[in-house]
């Protein structure tokens, strides 16, 4: 029987709950989402969510932390800045696009309200577990999971139920980059006050 230092040994291992305490927040993934299609600039990320100033400030001033985004002056005289990826960030783009592709299929019904294409030739963007060495896409039901290097539990993965045999261990989907949303919207102007923190123009 697995024990609560068991339990929480494998809860901080766990990648997932890792970046859930990172980006979990809804906000950060709506603007994260803004940030990929091109709107960078303060006042018209707050004009497209609809999110209280404060709130805005609060949130990019925990990715700018968090070293995902970062401040980019646009204009100096006054100073406004706009938020541009790092490659901490833009790594964050197929997980973005997992979980856009789940929502086309299960909250609307396939019906999907926005295409991700490939900018070189304008195939829709498809996303897949994929094997190297058989060359091909596999599926969840063919995914399995192990202990990997940094784990030093008997345990150690988040998603494995402690209180089952390691041989039906499971692990999420593994994804690889791909191509990011596309943008729709020219950005508009922010500003910044004194001390480094962002605040939106007059």
């Amino acid at each position: 029987m697995s024990s609560a230092h068991d339990v929480n040994s494998a809860v901080d291992a766990c990648s997932i709950q890792r970046t859930l305490e990172v980006i979990g927040d809804r906000w950060i993934l709506l603007i994260l989402r803004d940030v990929f299609r091109g709107v960078r600039r303060f006042s018209r990320i707050h004009s497209d969510l609809g999110i209280a100033k404060n709130l805005l400030s609060d949130r990019l001033n925990a990715l700018v932390d968090a070293d995902i985004v970062t401040r980019v002056p646009y204009q100096h005289r006054p100073l406004r800045h706009e938020y541009q990826l790092t490659d901490k960030g833009r790594d964050l783009s197929a997980a973005l696009v997992a979980l856009m592709h789940w929502g086309d299929t299960w909250c609307h019904h396939g019906d999907a309200p926005t295409v991700l294409l490939h900018a070189d030739c304008g195939t829709e963007v498809q996303l897949h577990p994929w094997c190297t060495t058989c060359d091909r896409a596999v599926p969840a039901t063919a995914i399995r999971s192990q202990p990997g290097p940094r784990v030093d539990s008997g345990y150690g993965l988040c998603d494995q139920s402690l209180n089952e045999p390691a041989t039906r261990k499971t692990a999420p989907l593994p994804t690889t980059p791909t191509q990011s949303p596309r943008k729709r919207n020219a950005p508009h102007h922010g500003s910044t006050q004194p001390g480094g923190r962002y605040a939106p123009s007059p």
